[in-house]
């Protein structure tokens, strides 16, 4: 099925599990639409915004990390998603 852009199973599995979050929360949203509030950001923001804000604060610690320290990269991974989920908790 992937063999078309020869992808490996790990990424393959990232833009799956982001297609999955999208979509998700495009029914979430549909089922419960998002009310904007505001957080520790300091910014109105919903469910969408916060989802958006994290998963590029995400990325940011990620990438942080490879250019910063040798250490496990699931400890990175573990970092990237507790910051993601706080800002969509409390952001």
């Amino acid at each position: 099925m992937l063999e078309w852009m020869v992808w490996t199973p790990p990424t393959a599995a990232v833009f799956i599990g982001l297609t999955l979050l999208l979509a998700g929360t495009a029914v979430w949203a549909r089922l419960s639409p998002p009310v904007a509030r505001r957080g520790f950001l300091r910014i109105e923001t919903d469910r969408g915004d916060r989802l958006y804000i994290g998963l590029l604060a995400a990325g940011a610690v990620l990438a942080g990390w490879i250019a910063v320290t040798d250490l496990s990269m699931w400890l990175a991974l573990a970092c990237a998603l507790l910051v993601a989920a706080v800002i969509g908790i409390w952001g």
